[in-house]
Formats: C-alpha cells, sequence, structure tokens
C-alpha cells in the first residue's frame, strides 16, 4: 500500500514542475535510456567478440610438435625437452590417461575435470584426431578455469599422438591449452570506463540541450500566455500574437489571433446593435410619450378633446406600439446566434409551403395590393421560422412602397424566389446599403420601419447556404430575388440518400 502512495507522490510532484522543467528532465532520460542501452550494447558485442577471437586462438593454436616434447614428471616417447610453443603468453600441461599431469610451459598449472582425462583416454584413435582449427569428439570445448593462483584462464583440451610413461606403465596424453583471461577483461574493463564517461557527457550534454530546446521551444507558449493573461486582465482584445512558421505552435497562435479578432468584431458589433437600438428605439418612445402626455393632460385639465382628435392621437398610439413591437422582435431576431450552413438549427424545409404561409400573412396586412403567386415545389435546408419571417419582411417591404390597387408578384422556380412590386424602386446609390442594419432610404423614412428587416433577410439566407439582392425592375419598381439551394423533389423520396438535401445535391 504505501508503495503505491509513494509513487503516486512522486508522480503528483513531476506534474507540479513547470512544463520547461519537465521537458527538460524527459529530454534527459530519454537521451540516458538511450546512451545507457546503447553502452550496454556495445559491451556485451564486444565482449562476444573478445572472447570468439579468444576460443579461436585456442582453438587453431598449433602447440604441439611431438618429436621435440618431453616431460618432467614422466617418460615420454622422446625424452629430449624444447617444445616449441608459437602462442605467447600461454600455459600449455600434458593430461595423461591416468589422471596426472605435467607442465610444458607457463609456471601455472590447471585443474584437470573429468573431460579432460576422457579425451586423453580417447587419445590415439587416428579416427578421433581433429586438425588444428577443428573442434570434435576428441576436443574439450573452451572452458574458463582457475590456475594454481587464482588467476582465471581460457583453456582448451585436445587430444594428442604421444604416449607417456609413468612407473613403468604406458599412457595416452591430451595437450590443455590455456590464455589468460585478463586478455578479454582488461579491455573489457577499460571500454566500461570510457563508455561510462561517454554516457555522463551525453546525459549532461542531454541535459542542458532539454534546457534550452524547453526554453525555445516553449517561447511563443510563453508569448501566448503573456497575452492571455494581458487580455484577461485588460480586456483589450485588439493585442496579436506574431506568427513565425507554420508549425503547431504557429497554428495556436493564429487560431488564438482569429479567436480575438472575431471576439473584438463580436464586441463592436454588439456596441454598435446597442447604440443603433438606442437611437431606433428614441423616435417611437419619444413619440409615444408625447401623445401620452397629450392625453393624460387633457383627462388633467378635464378638457376632453374633440372625437377626431382622440380617434387619430389613439390610432397614433397604437401604431407606434406596433412599431416598438416590431422593433423589439427584429432586435430579438438579430440576437440570437448565427447558424452556419449544415448547422444543427437547420432542417430540411419545403420552400413553396413557408413562403405560402408567408403570402397569407402579407395578405392580412395588404389592403388594397393585390399579392399574385405561383410556387413551384422546392425543398431546402433552413430554420423554417426564419425563413418564413424573411418571406415575410420581403414581402412587407414591397407592400408598404406599392402605390394602391397595384399589385405585388411572387414566383418560386427552381430554388429561386422572386418579389416584385411596382412601385417608385430604390435609387442606384442606395442599392449597396439595403441590407446594412438600421440603414433606412431617405424617401423611406417618414414610412414605418427599423431598417432591420432586411438584414434579418439577408442574415437568414447567408445561414442557408443562399444569395439575395434587390434590383431595379424593368418598367419601375423593384425585383427582389431570393436563391437557396435545394431539389424539386423530397429527400426521402430519392433513393440512396438519408434524407439530407445535401445528399440530394450530390446524388
Amino acid at each position: 500500500m504505501a508503495a503505491p502512495l509513494r509513487r503516486r507522490s512522486r508522480i503528483l510532484r513531476f506534474r507540479s514542475l513547470p512544463l520547461r522543467s519537465r521537458l527538460a528532465i524527459l529530454t534527459a532520460a530519454a537521451v540516458a535510456v538511450a546512451v545507457a542501452a546503447v553502452a550496454v550494447s556495445a559491451w556485451f558485442i564486444v565482449q562476444g567478440q573478445l572472447m570468439q577471437q579468444l576460443d579461436q586462438s585456442l582453438v587453431s593454436a598449433d602447440t604441439l610438435k611431438p618429436a621435440n616434447v618431453g616431460c618432467d614428471s614422466g617418460t615420454s616417447t622422446n625424452p629430449n625437452r624444447g617444445p616449441q610453443f608459437n602462442v605467447g603468453n600461454t600455459v600449455v600441461q600434458l593430461v595423461l590417461s591416468n589422471g596426472q599431469s605435467c607442465l610444458l610451459q607457463g609456471d601455472k598449472t590447471l585443474p584437470i575435470s573429468s573431460a579432460d582425462k576422457q579425451v586423453a583416454l580417447a587419445a590415439g584413435t587416428p579416427s578421433q584426431r581433429g586438425g588444428p582449427g577443428r573442434l570434435d569428439s576428441n576436443v574439450v570445448a573452451p572452458r574458463t578455469v582457475k590456475a594454481s593462483d587464482g588467476t582465471e584462464y581460457r583453456a582448451l583440451t585436445r587430444g594428442t599422438s604421444l604416449t607417456a610413461q609413468t612407473n613403468g606403465q604406458t599412457y595416452t596424453t591430451a595437450v590443455m591449452i590455456a590464455r589468460p583471461l585478463s586478455e578479454v577483461t582488461d579491455p573489457l574493463n577499460t571500454l566500461a570506463l570510457i563508455l561510462l564517461a561517454v554516457s555522463g557527457i551525453g546525459v549532461v550534454g542531454a541535459t542542458a540541450a532539454g534546457l534550452w530546446i524547453a526554453r525555445a521551444g516553449l517561447r511563443p507558449v510563453d508569448r501566448l500566455t503573456d497575452t492571455v493573461e494581458h487580455i484577461a486582465r485588460t480586456e483589450d482584445l485588439s493585442v496579436r500574437i506574431p506568427v513565425d512558421g507554420e508549425d503547431e505552435i504557429a497554428r495556436l497562435s493564429t487560431s488564438f489571433n482569429s479567436m480575438t479578432s472575431r471576439l473584438a468584431a463580436s464586441r463592436e458589433l454588439q456596441q454598435q446593435l446597442i447604440a443603433d437600438a438606442g437611437h431606433e428605439l428614441r423616435t417611437p418612445l419619444t413619440s409615444l410619450r408625447t401623445n401620452i402626455e397629450l392625453l393624460e393632460r387633457s383627462e388633467a385639465m378635464g378638457r376632453a378633446l374633440p372625437p377626431e382628435d382622440r380617434r387619430a392621437l389613439l390610432a397614433s398610439v397604437k401604431a407606434q406600439m406596433t412599431e416598438l413591437a416590431s422593433l423589439i422582435g427584429d432586435l430579438q431576431e438579430l440576437s440570437r446566434p448565427d447558424t452556419t450552413p449544415g448547422g444543427g438549427l437547420l432542417q430540411t424545409v419545403a420552400f413553396h409551403e413557408v413562403a405560402e404561409n408567408a403570402l397569407h400573412r402579407a395578405r392580412l396586412r395588404a389592403q388594397d395590393i393585390k399579392i399574385v403567386s405561383r410556387l413551384a415545389p422546392w425543398y431546402v435546408r433552413a430554420e423554417p421560422a426564419a425563413l418564413e419571417r424573411a418571406i415575410v419582411n420581403l414581402l412587407d417591404n414591397a407592400v408598404k412602397f406599392s402605390p394602391p390597387l397595384t399589385s405585388v408578384e411572387v414566383m418560386l422556380h427552381g430554388g429561386e424566389l422572386t418579389v416584385r412590386d411596382y412601385g417608385p424602386g430604390i435609387a442606384p446609390e442606395d442599392l449597396p446599403h439595403v441590407f446594412e442594419r438600421f440603414w433606412r432610404a431617405t424617401a423611406s423614412r417618414s414610412l414605418p420601419g427599423s431598417g432591420l428587416g432586411l438584414s434579418i433577410v439577408a442574415r437568414t439566407v447567408q445561414q442557408a447556404g443562399g444569395t439575395v439582392g434587390l434590383y431595379a425592375a424593368h418598367g419601375g419598381g423593384t425585383i427582389a430575388v431570393m436563391r437557396l439551394p435545394g431539389t424539386p423533389v423530397p429527400p426521402a423520396m430519392v433513393p440512396g440518400v438519408s434524407g439530407e438535401i445535401g445528399e440530394v445535391i450530390e446524388h
């Protein structure tokens, strides 16, 4: 139980460190592990190679010439000493089949195993002898042994064709060849020290490099942090982060700059909307207040207004209340969050049915204006209520500027809705501004309206992925054109699609 708690405590302490410290530690740890793995691998590879070379030197050594061998511990076939060994720092001893040994070269005796005795017993059989450089059944493979003084040797035993006589007995022999293991261990120890030093230098260098990389890599993050803290402290959205390169940090900086730009633009639009709304609300509220004060004064003074004046005053109050309610509704519509094409608030709707509902509402308000319509089926992806309100705004705009006893023509074909009136038209210099918020032409400022209707139309059409425009009609008047992408048949009737307008168009 204590071990997991300690491990968790260490993890929490590590996570509490600054990011650059954690990066430096992780970099140093990764390099240390890599250097250690390389050093250990190199050490074992070199050890294997050196040991292989030492064993091969024992296997291939031509250590014994039978005509020139003698032995102090017994009588050989040739009593003359003077063996010719050409193997350098080597211990050579003769192993008799009775288990005795005879030191031929060197000053250290080597232990004899049962395997060495078996080779000596089997020696002399021609079919079992192997030539130099070979290992066969007449050879004991190289092994590590300790000499009489405790020194470690690498030894190999090979059968010979010699015989030795001791106490009148003749014995077959084997030769035991050994070389100091220090020929391998000394270079390995030196190599270990070198690798340890190189690893230490590598880890120190990796730590320094990790700190430098962390500082250099996190410098843009520091700038981003400073900028965010500055914005949180001062609410100044005009600050921008310098963007260098095209890496992830640059993309993050670009996204942050874009976010602050949009926030600043949104704030400006909100402030502009509030200012414009206050300006537009001031006029109907002032007029309403004036009319109410006139009614109150007449009641307070006991002087009733003439019936006609009273009816006109009440009609004016009613119109101002209607205008005020319409303005509040337009402001609420504009304050809703934008919905991009394909967003969650959009759905597949019948454009012609929505237009028919809007026509019914517009006909109720058009007293002496005739609205003629011809609507072909068309299905679009939009927000139904907002789309109906946009069409109503276009129709109300056409009705408002149409002379009495004229007509308004509405057509829907191939996703294009046109609303044509025969009014005075729009001046060419005013056409670029008709979809701006609270903008009203000079000729229309005496008429009811808030200047928000067409801006709501433009916003709704843009969210549905379409276009809208007002143009001077041939023969006088104005024609409004709304185009929305869609299909003339319901999506459910198109084979192989799930019911989305986009899939129908692609299909």
